[in-house]
């Protein structure tokens, strides 16, 4: 199953991958390719990260499903807390709006609106990161059984 290892090297990396994606989506135009990247492929890339560097020793798919959840609700919840805090500087200093919907929502909105709606994504990345991990290991799977067949 997963051992804490595992766990602790995945969650690091999904919060430096949530900190840059939120980092980054705040940038024109290109914003929204990081956010469907941090929405669909977060636990792609850092499982198959993982594999290169031999840190990845899962061995059945109900582990790999509940590592991409893991790795998805992560990262959101970290992309959340870097987004929307430079979201709002940008707004209240600068009157700079790089998304003006999610700038007028946090401004009009109670803490505990805003704190429902991030749990609400969270677990939405949660489950299509479940579905990504769980496609990541069979293609994982897939691989190791062609280059075994192949060194035969």
């Amino acid at each position: 199953m997963l051992n804490k290892n595992i766990l602790q090297k995945s969650g690091l990396l999904s919060l430096i991958l949530g900190a840059a994606l939120g980092i980054l989506t705040t940038l024109p135009f290109i914003g929204q390719i990081f956010f469907i990247m941090l929405m669909c492929f977060s636990s792609v890339l850092i499982i198959i990260f993982m594999n290169k560097a031999n840190n990845f020793n899962i061995k059945s798919t109900h582990a790999s499903i509940i590592l991409g959840a893991y790795i998805g609700f992560l990262s959101f919840l970290t992309f959340s807390i870097f987004y929307l805090t430079i979201t709002m500087i940008f707004a209240i200093f600068f009157q700079i709006y790089t998304n003006y919907g999610i700038s007028t929502a946090i401004s009009n909105s109670t803490f505990g609106i805003i704190l429902l709606f991030i749990i609400f994504m969270a677990v939405l990345c949660a489950t299509v990161n479940a579905f990504s991990g769980f496609l990541t290991f069979y293609g994982i799977e897939f691989y190791n059984q062609i280059t075994k067949s192949e060194d035969k």
